[in-house]
């Protein structure tokens, strides 16, 4: 075999370069295989790219001005002059952290572990029983690539509903809106999940009127007293919220001007408007070029790969991860995949995946965490629950910060007390989330969690509140009470 067919067979090939490819090329390297990742376009998929890096960065920019312009809920602080975002230099700043954290992260690592990175657009070919990759680089020219395993970990791209007019009047997306170098001056976000929620308040917090046209009501999964509160969070801060409404048409005004969409409400027909249209209303897998049927790989209604629960496709040979399948679309899931994926592909490992306890944040603010399952999920399982939620006016916490507005609600087995869901919907709830996974992993009671130590002027405290008042009334405990 030459130097050049040797550099073309490989224990692991993966297909993508984000959170679950490199994991999954990590454990391999590790583990002593030969791993190639091929990549299409930018190095370090969505999360480092597109998502979770640059929105995060961006609402953290958002958040300073906003507690900056807020700060006179301190009594003795006066508000200060805040001038207009300059956007150009706030996305420059963004991009320099994205750049910087997809060389340390991502091109510097692949370079340590010494694997292949192969640029170019991977399609199976030849046969379900001896599958190999082509793939065409940026120069068209076309390479085999062959190995006994192949990881899917294409990703998934932001998808918009068939609404007549929209791609005529364009529109913009969770990837297309980090890059606008101005603030709107009017928003309108088409959804009501993650995504939507989190850039309606950064767009607002920047300088937009912003509305949200939302089927259903905010995070329509989660507990419907965070998600109310929410709305009521969003309304003081000049966000309008129109529930039950569902898209009919879009038009935009001649020569670039307005957007108008008409929507069906519960009032009946209404058209609103604004400069620009924001659609977030979920992602769909990118599979489209890949030619799964050639290897026998099925794949779903939305274009993802079928899995076991092993993570493996119906081809066994081909595994898949992360976005591209039907599972929870967070990078830490992804990651998660992608170790999975080597343990089982070359150890024999068994592994499968346990979402029984996977903590779920939104990062607005304040912060939607939750953990284990809703009250209408418990129930729907067959639980009897016993469930309580605390305003976070009784925690002292967020007394001190004057940030009051928010709640902790836990939901526990009323047989047992064992606390089978958290929500959270405050500052820095996403650790509480975190915290609240080790609470449901040990099968903790609410009684354990009340007698438990918690120091005082913690969020986490209110963990122990909320499990006190299940049968204590907190309004009658003085601070640092236990």
């Amino acid at each position: 075999m030459s130097a050049a067919a040797k550099r073309r067979w490989y224990d692991l090939a993966v297909i993508g370069s984000g959170g679950a490819a490199f994991a999954a090329a990590i454990r391999a390297s590790n583990l002593g295989k030969r791993v190639v990742m091929i990549e299409r376009g930018t190095v370090g998929g969505t999360c480092v790219n597109t998502g979770c890096v640059p929105s995060k960065a961006l609402l953290a920019a958002a958040e300073a001005r906003h507690v900056t312009l807020d700060a006179t809920r301190f009594p003795g602080l006066a508000l200060p002059d805040v001038g207009p975002v300059d956007m150009p230099v706030l996305v420059a700043g963004k991009d320099e952290l994205v750049r910087s954290l997809r060389r340390e992260k991502y091109l510097d690592l692949a370079t340590a572990y010494g694997w292949d990175l192969l640029p170019g657009e991977a399609t199976f070919v030849g046969t379900p029983t001896e599958p190999a990759l082509h793939v065409t680089g940026p120069d068209g020219t076309v390479e085999t690539v062959r190995a006994a395993h192949f990881l899917i970990a294409t990703g998934s791209t932001p998808w918009a509903p068939p609404v007549p007019g929209l791609e005529e009047a364009g529109y913009l997306t969770s990837t297309t809106a980090m890059e606008l170098d101005y603030v709107p001056e009017s928003l309108l976000v088409i959804g009501g999940g993650y995504v939507a929620m989190e850039q309606a308040q950064l767009f607002a917090r920047l300088g937009a009127r912003v509305t949200m046209l939302v089927r259903s009501r905010l995070a329509s999964h989660e507990e419907p007293e965070a998600a109310t509160a929410l709305e009521e969070i969003f309304a003081d801060e000049g966000i309008q919220i129109i529930r039950g409404a569902l898209p009919s048409a879009v038009r935009r005004d001649p020569a670039g001007g307005e957007v108008t969409v008409t929507a069906t409400t519960a009032v009946g027909s209404q058209e609103i408007r604004g400069a620009e249209v924001l659609v977030a209303t979920g992602r769909r897998p990118v599979t489209g070029t890949l030619g799964l049927d050639t290897v026998d790989v099925r794949a779903g209604k939305r274009g993802e790969v079928i899995v076991d629960d092993h993570l493996r496709s119906t081809n066994a040979r081909i595994w898949a991860a992360g976005d591209v399948t039907a599972h929870p679309q967070f990078v830490y899931v992804a990651a998660a995949h992608g170790t999975l994926v080597a343990d089982n592909a070359f150890t024999g490992a068994g592994r499968e995946v346990d979402y029984r306890h996977l903590p779920r944040v939104v990062v607005t603010s304040p912060a939607l965490a939750s953990v284990g399952m809703t009250d209408h999920q418990a129930r729907a399982a067959g639980i009897r629950c016993d469930c309580r939620v605390l305003p976070l006016e009784h925690v002292p916490r967020a007394i001190v910060n004057r940030g009051t507005r928010g709640l902790i609600k836990i939901v526990a087995d009323a047989d047992t007390g064992v606390i089978v869901g958290i929500t959270a919907l405050a500052q820095d709830a996403g650790d509480l989330a975190a915290a609240g996974v080790y609470i449901l992993e040990a099968g903790m009671t609410v009684d354990q969690v009340a007698n438990l130590w918690s120091p005082y002027l913690t969020m986490a405290e209110g963990l122990k509140l909320t499990a006190q008042s299940f049968t204590t009334d907190v309004t009658r405990l003085s601070c640092c009470a236990a």
